[in-house]
């Protein structure tokens, strides 16, 4: 168990970041799940062992565990412990790309309202991708 420990980064957290404990947690599994450093099936940490590592509460993992169970991208099996979804990946990609379809319409809205052309916005949007200004 200790060596999964070691394998199982995630992190840092801070109360200081952008968002919720809790959801700094789950921004960073599904990361690490979408970039394939945590393939299905693995096993995640138990609740203490990942409070312990993050210095955060139990409860505070518990939360992050249960929004993710919640949406597909992980599991809990009494006694065995908590696992990466087989179709985990797909379940957080799948959620990725509606975000970015609906930032999209509204990036094309806003341009749109502010009296660009089609061929514009899609030159706005070629820059972007880019990361050009």
């Amino acid at each position: 168990m200790a060596n999964e420990r070691k394998t199982f980064l995630i992190g840092p957290i801070s109360p200081a970041a952008d968002g919720a404990l809790y959801q700094q947690i789950v921004d960073q599994i599904k990361r690490e799940i979408s970039e394939n450093r945590i393939k299905p099936g693995a096993t995640l940490p138990s609740f203490r062992a990942l409070a312990e590592d993050l210095l955060v509460s139990v409860i505070t993992v518990k939360r992050a565990y249960e929004e993710l169970e919640r949406e597909g991208i992980i599991f809990r099996r009494q006694g065995l412990g908590t696992f990466v979804a087989e179709h985990g990946h797909d379940r957080n990609r799948e959620a990725k790309l509606n975000v970015a379809q609906e930032l999209f319409r509204q990036a094309a809205r806003e341009a749109a309202e502010a009296g660009l052309k089609p061929a514009e916005i899609l030159e706005l949007a070629h820059k972007a991708i880019k990361g050009k200004s």
